[in-house]
């Protein structure tokens, strides 16, 4: 494999590149990041994958968001970096675990096209509602259905964490304006001391929901593991949906199931959009930073 050699996926139009920590000679900073994910002086990406090595699982990875902060899960970077491990050769093994800074998940290839993996399964890891374990700064030990007022306008809010935070508004009709005004003022408001993803959740049948995502340190997405499955968690939660569901986003479905104690298993495709190698001229401008 050649110095400084990425690949470049996507999730249901959820896009990250993918690094090797031990096949890069430079550091990625917060500077690097934000140059690699602009589609003008970088390659373009919702965010960056770090495969990093592990002592808990058989793999590591590190997941940066566009504007160089670190995540602690992704659910379509998951996928993404899991098609990396098998296409790439790092194992031929079907089934393997990765560490996430938002913990450990198990991950299983359920289909592969010309030997390259394509319909993946992550165990996402378990659901909380605990406002400690989000976190949400209110007094009160859950955060479901609370009301809050954002600039000119209330919002009633469900949050859960399941590996990162999450805001989850059930509405009656979705607008991706809404999203796009409210959805960062909602990541930054002040009781959410570490920020927060933000779903926008239209019920259509007791196994499908339409969402539409602000990301933290990304912004409107296409599509969102994490997202569709803390959706799926708040459906099951307040009564709305079963255990299964199929989360509907702009970038195509994903399959949740939530157990009885809040375990999250997604079901998702993935796509290789390309394959290159960064060039010695912007190393170098990564190095003067």
């Amino acid at each position: 494999m050649e110095k400084n050699f990425f690949v470049k996926s996507h999730g249901l139009g959820n896009e990250y590149i993918v690094l090797d920590d031990e096949n890069i000679d430079f550091s990625l900073t917060s500077e690097s990041i934000k140059t690699i994910c602009d589609v003008h002086f970088g390659i373009g990406s919702d965010g960056v994958l770090l495969k990093v090595h592990s002592e808990k699982a058989d793999f590591g990875l590190r997941i940066f968001n566009p504007d160089g902060s670190e995540a602690e899960k992704s659910g379509n970077g998951l996928r993404i970096f899991c098609k990396y491990l098998f296409d790439l050769g790092f194992t031929d093994k079907r089934e393997f675990t990765v560490e996430t800074k938002g913990g450990v998940v198990r991950a299983r290839v359920e289909e592969v096209i010309n030997g390259k993996a394509r319909l993946i399964t992550v165990d996402i890891g378990k659901a909380t509602f605990k406002t400690e374990d989000i976190p949400v700064s209110i007094e009160k030990d859950e955060c479901i259905g609370e009301k809050i007022v954002v600039d000119d306008r209330e919002f009633e809010i469900n949050c859960v964490s399941v590996g990162n935070p999450h805001c989850v508004i059930i509405v009656d009709k979705l607008d991706d304006e809404i999203v796009k005004k409210y959805g960062r003022l909602i990541e930054n408001h002040r009781i959410f001391p570490n920020r927060t993803n933000v779903q926008f959740v239209k019920p259509v049948s007791r196994d499908q929901v339409e969402i539409r995502i602000w990301e933290r340190g990304a912004g409107y997405t296409l599509a969102s593991g994490t997202s569709s499955s803390a959706v799926a968690a708040v459906m099951v939660k307040r009564g709305i949906t079963d255990r299964d569901v199929n989360v509907v986003m702009p970038g195509g479905i994903l399959r949740i199931s939530v157990d009885e104690e809040w375990n999250i298993r997604m079901t998702g495709e993935v796509q290789e959009i390309c394959r290159g190698v960064l060039s010695d001229e912007i190393i170098e401008q990564f190095l003067s930073y």
